[in-house]
């Protein structure tokens, strides 16, 4: 490609600003417009909040549109109008019509948070540590009109190690997501880089998650509960209830913030086998788990012993 291609950004969570800034560091081409969901009520006051990629576009002094709907037929004419060589996608949180799809010469690629076919879908960061996953990584992907099931151009891969959380994942990612932009975009404009197809075996889908997935069930083995806890650091979290009775006539919901595994213990799942001073332990369907740091309806983030100060509890619902 003779001039500087010509891009269009579309994205709105701090993911995909992250990608958005390291595009603009690397110097690859010219961003003539970025796309960014509307913008939302947020906090207990629910002031009208502006996402991330839209902060990020305007430091930059770069137009933004914010329509309701990718679909919409007057943002696609000034879609148009930018005449985009290619469209950047990243987090952007809708499925793009193929009207869309269609616009730019040389197609529409997304920055995928997993290593495809493996993890399509909303939630890859997440479900690839809960299901105990070795490794994830970013793939820039042609998108077509199916969920996730376009051509590969570039994958990069990292380890995912005991210590990760879908935090600590997700803003790695977010910088490899901005590398395998910066790496590989030209090469692909320049049609040295061909998109691959996906394997057909070995796809799995990343459901959206819901609340109810930070329910810790005590009847699960302790490592697969572990691997939940720190999927979803930071949303939902996880969480268990205190019995009616216990401390009070209602059942409280206690937030677990932190916990190491005991494969050796063994009990009936949800029973409290040692509360001391310095443990709580409670049984799995497997081994167990000693909560480390804990935080009881109301309350603020203390250790377990220091909750056990306060409370005497035999189980955990």
């Amino acid at each position: 490609m003779a001039h500087s291609p010509r891009i269009v950004f579309m994205g709105t969570p701090d993911l995909a600003a992250t990608v958005l800034s390291r595009l603009v560091a690397g110097g690859v081409g010219e961003v003539v417009g970025v796309v960014v969901q509307p913008d939302r009520p947020v906090g207990r006051h629910l002031e009208l909040t502006p996402p991330p990629v839209k902060v990020e576009a305007l430091k930059h002094g770069f137009p933004v549109l914010q329509p309701l709907k990718a679909r919409d037929p007057e943002f696609l004419e000034k879609l148009r109008g930018w005449a985009p060589d290619v469209v950047l996608v990243a987090a952007y949180g809708q499925i793009l019509p193929q009207s869309l799809l269609d616009v730019p010469p040389h197609g529409c690629l997304n920055v995928h948070t997993s290593l495809l076919p493996r993890w399509r879908g909303a939630a890859p960061i997440q479900w690839a540590i809960a299901d105990g996953d070795a490794e994830s990584g970013v793939c820039l992907m042609r998108m077509e009109a199916g969920l996730d099931t376009g051509p590969v151009v570039a994958t990069l891969r990292t380890p995912i190690s005991d210590q990760d959380t879908g935090r600590t994942l997700h803003d790695r990612l977010a910088i490899l997501g901005g590398q395998v932009v910066v790496e590989n975009l030209g090469r692909y404009l320049s049609g040295e880089l061909k998109p691959e197809p996906q394997p057909v075996e070995g796809v799995t889908y990343a459901r959206k998650i819901t609340r109810d997935d930070g329910r810790l069930d005590w009847t699960r083995p302790a490592r697969v509960l572990w691997r939940r806890l720190r999927a979803f650091d930071p949303w939902p979290g996880a969480f268990c209830f205190l019995p009616a009775g216990t401390g009070g006539g209602t059942r409280k919901l206690l937030k677990v913030h932190s916990v190491a595994l005991v494969d050796e213990a063994s009990g009936t799942p949800g029973s409290v086998l040692a509360a001391g001073r310095d443990e709580l332990v409670v049984a799995c369907g497997v081994g167990g788990l000693r909560l480390t740091e804990v935080q009881l309806e109301g309350g603020r983030r203390i250790p377990a012993s220091a909750f056990l100060a306060g409370h005497s509890v035999e189980r955990l619902e």
